[in-house]
């Protein structure tokens, strides 16, 4: 089994993040979601694990962050097009998020972010295979 990679985020009210990312387009893995917890598939192996505050504190004994007032992390997810970047961003609005930044156009580059209802960060962004330098 490859590397597979969980990005824990504290979250006020589950059913509402659900309902969030659910309409973004995002699904849930029934086997590890409950009253506490929600594994939202974003790939075959990147996942965000949406915890309950009260179960995250039991992960660490440092304090939580407030995302509406700071900022610890930045979501980053890559995305088909700038179509599929502007769509995304549409979808994040219309469910409740806020445009975290005005969107960046590099040209080989274009990304826009917005916040969740937690005030976590998520960058979309769309970067042209040609720019990418192979190794």
């Amino acid at each position: 089994m490859g590397t597979k990679v969980f990005v824990n985020l504290p979250v006020k009210d589950l059913d509402k993040s659900k309902e969030f990312f659910a309409k973004l387009g995002f699904s849930f893995n029934p086997q590890f979601t409950n009253k506490n917890a929600a594994c939202m598939v974003i790939s075959e192996d990147n996942y965000a694990m949406l915890l309950v505050d009260s179960f995250f504190k039991t992960f660490t004994k440092k304090e939580i962050v407030d995302a509406k007032h700071s900022t610890e992390v930045l979501v980053a997810l890559s995305s088909e097009s700038k179509e599929s970047v502007d769509k995304m961003m549409r979808n994040a609005l219309d469910a409740g998020a806020k445009e975290a930044n005005e969107p960046q156009d590099h040209g080989f580059m274009y990304g826009r972010s917005f916040e969740d209802l937690d005030g976590h960060i998520w960058e979309i962004f769309w970067m042209d295979p040609k720019a990418i330098n192979p190794s």
